[in-house]
């Protein structure tokens, strides 16, 4: 039995994983998808003071408490920052790290120096209608990609009512790595969708780091034909990915 930790991206809350978590689930896998703090159903605690750490402190939290071990540590979009955080933090108890459609941070970073573009455009939404720390989340489709990739009905609308403000001090706070040589050693594994449309691709595409590192092996890389939002729109594909890594020994409790 493995133990997953699915941790939603950018405006996301836990509700993102609903499709995903019950087919882990069945297989016989402990799984938690919890809401980072200020997102999903923790939205009230919001507040310009929640960063990066905030995030990773969370989860360190919730990790110790609940006595996790052999996780399979799984992190879409924003969450590759929050994910490799929490894995320097806890070095021992992560059996693997699963990049989904995200980029691996590196020691000093914050998303700001990742996805410039992304967060300047973030920085000018706060300036305009959230006090200067609250960024609204996108609501409406862009161009033929949809909603983060979600592009039917009833899908569409669903998703566009559950997204929530995030603070801007999560895209600029960088982090801060202490056990980078316990961090190399933990397996990763990237899931990458290749869908989205033209838009969101030329728009991946002038931030290169957001594409899955050249050298990574082969079988470290599934492709998923599919927009950003892979939990909601291929739900049982991605979830079959990540049975495949509880089947390896460094997973296995």
């Amino acid at each position: 039995m493995a133990t997953y930790l699915l941790v939603p991206g950018a405006f996301h809350g836990g509700w993102a994983w609903q499709r995903v978590a019950p087919l882990l689930s069945a297989a016989g896998h402990r799984v938690l998808a919890p809401s980072l703090v200020g997102l999903g159903e923790r939205a009230e605690s919001l507040g310009p003071e929640v960063g990066l750490g905030t995030h990773v402190h969370d989860l360190v939290e919730l990790v110790c408490t609940a006595e996790l071990r052999h996780l399979v540590l799984v992190g879409h979009s924003y969450a590759g920052i929050v994910i490799t955080a929490l894995a320097d933090a806890l070095p021992d108890r992560v059996a693997e790290l699963v990049y989904v459609d995200t980029f691996v941070p590196r020691d000093g970073e914050a998303v700001a120096d990742i996805m410039a573009p992304m967060v300047d455009a973030f920085t000018a939404l706060a300036a305009e209608f959230g006090d200067g720390w609250r960024v609204p989340p996108q609501t409406e489709p862009m161009g033929d990609g949809g909603l983060y990739g979600v592009t039917d009905e009833p899908d569409l609308s669903w998703l566009a009512s559950m997204l929530t403000p995030q603070s801007l001090k999560t895209f600029t706070e960088p982090m801060v790595l202490r056990n980078l040589g316990a961090l190399r050693e933990i397996p990763v594994t990237h899931i990458h969708c290749t869908g989205g449309g033209a838009d969101f691709q030329a728009m991946r595409a002038a931030m290169p780091r957001t594409l899955p590192p050249a050298d990574l092996p082969a079988e470290r890389l599934k492709l998923l034909p599919t927009g950003h939002d892979c939990m909601i729109t291929m739900p049982r594909e991605l979830a079959g990915h990540l049975l495949e890594l509880a089947a390896q020994p460094s997973t296995a409790s």
